[in-house]
C-alpha cells in the first residue's frame, strides 16, 4: 500500500505541479511509519494561465486520543508550492482549537497537538490554513479547510446505565423462560475497531440462569425452581468490550431475581386429629376452637376454605375461615347439653380457593382431619318447662284464688331443689303471689279488667344448693271480663230529619259500644222503649248486625209545630247476665231542599226571607257595620282638624309674632331659624349654650315713629327677653329683631301695635272683614278683643 501511495504522489507531481493538493497517508501508515511526514500542499500562483487539474484529495489528519508523551504530538505538515525554502512564506492556522489545542510552525508548516485529546469529548476539529507573504502580509493563495480527527483508543469500559436491575419469574418455569434483558453502553467509537463491541456473560448466578452474549437477555437455566425452597437470587452480569477478547475493558451489574408464587402446594393439616373441650354453657354462635392447615404458598395461593364433612355431630357446629390467619374457626350452631350428649366427632376438609390447572396432576389440593369435641359439665341454673306461661282469671276473683303454677327443674347430675319468687321489678303493685316451693300463683288483690286487662311479669327460679344460679320466665295473665256494664249508643246522640221526609225513611244509623270485653259473636239488640211505642213519630229498625236505623213514621214534619223530638232507644247485649240501657236520641227538624240536603235547622230561620240564606244576611250586616265605622271615623277626623285650626289661631297669641307678608326663603334659606331644635327638645337639654344670633340692622322703608309713652310694651318685651336669656331650655334665635321687623309689601301695612302711633283703643279692625274669607279668622279674633282692657298686652 505504501508503494502504491508513493507512486500516486509521484504521478501527481509530474502532471499537476503547483496544484494545491492536501496529502496524508492513511491512519495505518501514520502509525506504522511515524518518521514519514504528513503533508498538505498549498497551491501557488501560476505564471501560465491554464486549467488546473486535481488528482485524489485527502484533506484530513489523524491524531491519537489520550496521548501521554512528554513532547507535543506531531499531527502533520502544511506546505505551499510557492514556498521555495527561502523563508519568505508564513503559515497561519485558524478554526477549532487553533492556538489552544493545535499549533503550527509559521516557517515549516508543522502542526502539533499541545494537549491530550478525548474523542468522546470532541471527535474532530475543523481548521483553516493559509500561506502569507512574510513581507507584504498578503495571502499567497485562498484559505484551505481541513479536518483533524481524533483517533479512538479503547479507553472506556461498558456501563449499565439502568442497573442494578430487579426482575421476577414464576416458580416452576421451564428452561429458557424469559426473565429480563440488560444493556451496557460503551462510549468508544463503534465504527473503529472492536472498542465498542460488547459481549455479556454471567459471573454469578449459574446454573440457575443464563444470558445471551450478544443481546443480554437473561433466561432460566434450570427447570422447576421452587419458591418454597429458594425465593431470591442475585445474578452478577459482566459486559466486556473488544468482543470479549483479552485486554478488553469490562463493566458489571447486579440483577435481583425473585421467584413469584404459583399454587403448586395443597394445604396440609399438621395432625390428623384435633381435640377440643367445650363447656356446655357456651352460647350459640360463639367460637369454641380453631384448627389450621398449612399451605407453603403465598398470597391468594395460600387462601384456604374449610368445610365440615357431613357426619356425626356436624349439624351442631359450623366452621369459617379467619381471613388474617387462614385458620378454621369452629362455631356453635345449637346449644350443648352434657346430660344429653357428652362428645361429638366430625371431619373437616381444607382446600385451596384458587387452583392452578397446571398442577392438577400432582393430586387433589385438599386435606382432611378429624375433630373430636368433649362437652364439659357445668353447674347450670334450673330450667322451666315452658319458655312462656299464659294464664286466665276472671275479674273480681276473690283474693287468694290459685290461677296456675310454674315448674322448673335442675337437670344437672345430683339435682337440687328449686325455689320460686316473683320479680318485683316487673310486678310492682303485687297483684299476685307465688308459693316458693310449689310454684303456684294466686291473686293478691281484686282485679278489674276495665282498669288493667293484662298482666306481664317474671318469675325467678333458683337452686337451693347454689342460689346464685337463677333462671327467669315470663308470665302473661289475661283478665277475663264479667258482664257488668250495659251497652250504650255510640256517637252521635243527635240527628236531624227533613220537614219533607217520607214515611219509612232511614235518617240515621246507630251502633252500640260496651265497656265490657265483648267476646266473639256477642250481639246487640235495639228497640223502642215501651212508653215511646204508642203512636210513635219514629221507630227503630234492628239490622241484626249490631247496628240499627232510625226510621220515620210520618209524612212530613213541621218546625213551627215542634222543632225537637226525643226518641228513647233500648239496647241489650247477649252476655250473661244480660245488661241493657235506655239511650235518648235528639231528633231536630230541619229545612231541606228537594234532594234532602239540610239548609237550616234554627228556629229563627223560619222568619227569614225565603230567598236569603244565613250567610248572605251575615255578609250584609257586616258591610253595614263597616260603612258606619267609616262614617264615624270621617266625622271625627273633620272635627279634630277644625279644632286644631281654632287652637292654632286663638291660643296664646301674644307669644306668637305673626308675619302675614313674610314668606321666607323656603328650604334653601339656610340662615333662617333652625326649626330642628324645636322639634327635638333633647337637643336643647344637651346643649345648654345659647345660640342667639345678633340680627343685622334692617332697613325699614315704611317704619313709623314709635310711641314715646308706650312703656308697658317696652317693659314686657324686656322682661320676656331677660327670661329667655337665662332660660337654657328656651328656643334659640329669640331676639328683639323678631318682634320689630314686620316685613314689607303688605297691603294692610304692619298690624302690630308695637310701633303704632295710637293705642289699641283707637284701632278699628272692622276693615279686616272686607279682605275676604282668608282673613275671617283674624277679623273675628281682633273684633272680639275690642271689649278687652286696652292696657293689657295680648
Amino acid at each position: 500500500m505504501l508503494t502504491r501511495n508513493c507512486l500516486s504522489l509521484l504521478l501527481w507531481v509530474l502532471f499537476d505541479g503547483g496544484l494545491l493538493t492536501p496529502l496524508q497517508p492513511q491512519p495505518q501508515q501514520t502509525l506504522a511509519t511515524e518518521p514519514r511526514e504528513n503533508v498538505i500542499h498549498l497551491p501557488g500562483q501560476q505564471s501560465h494561465f491554464h486549467r488546473v487539474k486535481r488528482g485524489w484529495v485527502w484533506n484530513q489528519f489523524f491524531v491519537l486520543e489520550e496521548y501521554m508523551g512528554s513532547e507535543p504530538q506531531y499531527v502533520g505538515k502544511l506546505h505551499s508550492d510557492l514556498d521555495k525554502g527561502e523563508g519568505t512564506v508564513k503559515y497561519t492556522l485558524s478554526g477549532d482549537g487553533a492556538g489552544t489545542v493545535f499549533t503550527i510552525d509559521e516557517t515549516t508548516g508543522d502542526i502539533h497537538a499541545i494537549r491530550s485529546l478525548d474523542r468522546e469529548e470532541k471527535p474532530f476539529y475543523t481548521l483553516r490554513a493559509q500561506a502569507v507573504d512574510i513581507e507584504t502580509r498578503k495571502p499567497l493563495e485562498p484559505e484551505s479547510e481541513f479536518i483533524i480527527k481524533v483517533q479512538d483508543i479503547n479507553d472506556n469500559e461498558p456501563k449499565f446505565l439502568d442497573g442494578p436491575y430487579i426482575a421476577s419469574v414464576p416458580e416452576m418455569s421451564p428452561v429458557g423462560a424469559y426473565v429480563l434483558q440488560v444493556k451496557a453502553t460503551d462510549a468508544d467509537d463503534p465504527t473503529y475497531g472492536n472498542s465498542a463491541r460488547v459481549v455479556y456473560s454471567i459471573l454469578q448466578g449459574q446454573p440457575y440462569f443464563s444470558i445471551d452474549p450478544k443481546t443480554g437477555v437473561i433466561r432460566t437455566a434450570l427447570p422447576n425452581m421452587d419458591r418454597e425452597v429458594k425465593e431470591q437470587y442475585q445474578v452478577l452480569i459482566q459486559a466486556k468490550d473488544m468482543g470479549g477478547q483479552l485486554g478488553g475493558l469490562a463493566g458489571t451489574t447486579i440483577v435481583n431475581i425473585t421467584l413469584t408464587d404459583v399454587n403448586d402446594n395443597p394445604p396440609r393439616f399438621p395432625k390428623s386429629i384435633f381435640h377440643l373441650k367445650v363447656p356446655e354453657s357456651s352460647p350459640v354462635g360463639s367460637a369454641i376452637g380453631r384448627i389450621r392447615a398449612v399451605d407453603p404458598d403465598f398470597g391468594q395461593n395460600a387462601e384456604i376454605e374449610y368445610n365440615i364433612v357431613p357426619g356425626d355431630g356436624g349439624n351442631l357446629f359450623d366452621i369459617v375461615t379467619d381471613e388474617d390467619t387462614q385458620e378454621g374457626v369452629i362455631k356453635l350452631k345449637k346449644p350443648l347439653d352434657f346430660e344429653t350428649k357428652k362428645a361429638y366427632t366430625f371431619k373437616v376438609e381444607a382446600s385451596n380457593v384458587h387452583l392452578d390447572h397446571r398442577f392438577h396432576s400432582a393430586g387433589p389440593f385438599k386435606d382432611t382431619a378429624t375433630v373430636k369435641i368433649s362437652v364439659l359439665d357445668v353447674d347450670e341454673p334450673p330450667v322451666f318447662s315452658k319458655p312462656l306461661y299464659t294464664m286466665e282469671v276472671y275479674e273480681d276473683t276473690p283474693v287468694g284464688t290459685i290461677i296456675g303454677a310454674v315448674t322448673a327443674q335442675d337437670l344437672d347430675v345430683g339435682s337440687s331443689a328449686v325455689r320460686y319468687l316473683i320479680d318485683w321489678k316487673s310486678d310492682g303493685d303485687s297483684y299476685f303471689t307465688i308459693d316458693a316451693t310449689e310454684g303456684t300463683i294466686a291473686t293478691n288483690e281484686l282485679l278489674d279488667r276495665e282498669s288493667t286487662a293484662q298482666y306481664n311479669f317474671s318469675i325467678i327460679a333458683s337452686k337451693v344448693s347454689n342460689p346464685l344460679l337463677t333462671s327467669r320466665v315470663n308470665i302473661l295473665i289475661n283478665v277475663l271480663d264479667v258482664n257488668e256494664f250495659p251497652p250504650e249508643i255510640s256517637v252521635p246522640y243527635e240527628t236531624a230529619v227533613c220537614e219533607n221526609a217520607k214515611p219509612g225513611q232511614i235518617i240515621q244509623i246507630v251502633s252500640a259500644a260496651d265497656r265490657d270485653l265483648s267476646p266473639a259473636g256477642q250481639q246487640f239488640s235495639f228497640k223502642l222503649s215501651p212508653e215511646a211505642a204508642i203512636k210513635p213519630n219514629f221507630t227503630v229498625r234492628d239490622f241484626r248486625n249490631n247496628t240499627a236505623g232510625i226510621e220515620t213514621r210520618r209524612n212530613g214534619y213541621s218546625r213551627r209545630q215542634q222543632e225537637l223530638y226525643f226518641l228513647p232507644v233500648v239496647i241489650e247485649d247477649s252476655s250473661y247476665p244480660v245488661q241493657s240501657s235506655t239511650n235518648t236520641m235528639t231528633i231536630r227538624v230541619c229545612r231541606c231542599d228537594s234532594d234532602g240536603t239540610i239548609l237550616s235547622c234554627n228556629v229563627e230561620a223560619i222568619f227569614l226571607p225565603v230567598g236569603l240564606s244565613t250567610g248572605a244576611l251575615i255578609a250584609i250586616l257586616l258591610c253595614i257595620v263597616i260603612l258606619l265605622a267609616i262614617v264615624v271615623l270621617y266625622v271625627a277626623l273633620r272635627r279634630q282638624k277644625k279644632k286644631d285650626t281654632l287652637m292654632t289661631s286663638k291660643e296664646d297669641i301674644r307669644d306668637n309674632v305673626i308675619h302675614y307678608d313674610d314668606e321666607g326663603g323656603g328650604e334653601e334659606d339656610t340662615q333662617a331659624f333652625d326649626i330642628g331644635a324645636l322639634r327635638n327638645p333633647k337637643v336643647i337639654e344637651d346643649n345648654k349654650i345659647r345660640r342667639d344670633i345678633k340680627p343685622d340692622s334692617l332697613c325699614l322703608p315704611r317704619q313709623r315713629q314709635p310711641v314715646e309713652d308706650n312703656t308697658d310694651i317696652r317693659d314686657f318685651i324686656n322682661q320676656r327677653l331677660q327670661e329667655n336669656d337665662v332660660d337654657p331650655t328656651a328656643p334659640p334665635y329669640d331676639s328683639l329683631a323678631t318682634y320689630a321687623y314686620e316685613g314689607n309689601g303688605s297691603v294692610a301695612d304692619s298690624l302690630s301695635s308695637i310701633e303704632s302711633l295710637t293705642t289699641e283703643a283707637d284701632q278699628d279692625y272692622n276693615y279686616l272683614t272686607d279682605w275676604g274669607p282668608r282673613f275671617k279668622v283674624l277679623a273675628d279674633m281682633f273684633g272680639e278683643e275690642e271689649s278687652y282692657n286696652p292696657d293689657k298686652v295680648t
